[in-house]
């Protein structure tokens, strides 16, 4: 957690898109169906504009702020509403600034217009509250507890990423996979999204892993498919700790792009008891430190472990292979 020279605002800051245009060329604005945004998930998924000559796209935003940050008596004066969207694909920023809908009040309102030639792939957006604290003008007192993600290619408002699963042949397939022709598969986290490479000529295995086979294949099948998880968990986690950017002050940031979601999901669980920065710090020590980054292996592989269900997947095999035995299984 970072600490601050002056007091923060305390409370939840509650951003909202309450809309979603786009528009393209010489087009007056289409308003998109509300399918296009999910307000659980906070995902704007652009993708499902169904039209590829879109040029920019206006989100209608609302950000509900605590009642004292506009309290006269309180310490802060000057308060305004800041929105901001950010690509680390692209190093794009866009800073909107938000009216309020009542002097004095919690609601803010406005847009921002977001153009196409400028983003790739995700755009992280976030509601800042700023305010004149102890003289001292433009100081950040608060921010949104959870940003929304604004997907320019998913026809899905959601925030986890499927993998991309593509089966190919090692021994004959793009030069960089052919040294691991002896391996079931492989886990690429070079690209926009991780993706498994499942080797056809290893005998059997995309056999395994489509079919739907016998009770023993298929016990086999999800063992197998959760340590392929296992491996995927590991290796996104070493590729998204492994470049961070930092500070001035030395203090590591969270990734911009799925790393950064990644970070967020297994860090609880790498460094627990811990807030999320607090927790991104003691890592990045330890990864570029003189020593702990071994230490913190079994850490990691159990953070891995538990999201591909490991436990889950052998406790139902070791089951179903003692029915197997017992002769009982239907």
């Amino acid at each position: 957690m970072r600490g601050y020279p002056y007091q923060r605002l305390p409370g939840t800051v509650a951003l909202r898109v309450t809309g979603v245009e786009l528009r393209g060329p010489g087009e007056a604005r289409e308003p998109l169906d509300t399918k296009t945004f999910s307000t659980i998930e906070q995902v704007v998924a652009l993708g499902l504009a169904e039209r590829d000559d879109w040029e920019r796209a206006r989100l209608s935003l609302a950000v509900v702020v605590p009642g004292r940050a506009t309290d006269p008596d309180g310490p802060w004066s000057d308060v305004s509403v800041a929105v901001v969207v950010t690509e680390g694909a692209t190093n794009t920023r866009t800073t909107v600034c938000l009216e309020p809908l009542a002097e004095g009040g919690r609601e803010w309102a406005g847009h921002v217009d977001l153009w196409r030639a400028d983003h790739l792939d995700r755009a992280t957006m976030t509601a800042h509250v700023v305010a004149a604290v102890d003289g001292v003008r433009g100081r950040m007192i608060a921010e949104s507890a959870k940003d929304w993600i604004v997907d320019m290619k998913s026809d899905a408002p959601l925030r986890e990423r499927e993998l991309d699963v593509s089966e190919v042949g090692f021994r004959e397939g793009p030069e960089w996979l052919r040294p691991f022709a002896d391996v079931p598969w492989t886990v690429d986290t070079s690209g926009e999204v991780p993706t498994v490479h499942v080797n056809t000529d290893f005998e059997g295995v995309t056999e395994l892993v489509d079919g739907t086979g016998t009770a023993v294949e298929s016990l086999v099948r999800d063992l197998l498919i959760a340590q392929m998880c296992t491996d995927v968990w590991t290796a996104v986690f070493h590729t998204a700790i492994g470049d961070l950017e930092v500070e001035d002050d030395g203090t590591p940031l969270f990734p911009q792009d799925w790393r950064g979601e990644v970070l967020r999901e297994m860090l609880p669980d790498v460094v627990p008891d811990r807030p999320l920065g607090d927790a991104l710090r003691e890592v990045h020590g330890r990864r570029t430190g003189a020593s702990g980054w071994t230490d913190l292996q079994p850490r990691i592989h159990y953070a891995a472990t538990r999201r591909a269900e490991v436990p889950k997947a052998l406790t139902a095999t070791i089951r179903g292979l003692d029915r197997l035995d017992r002769g009982t299984d239907a």
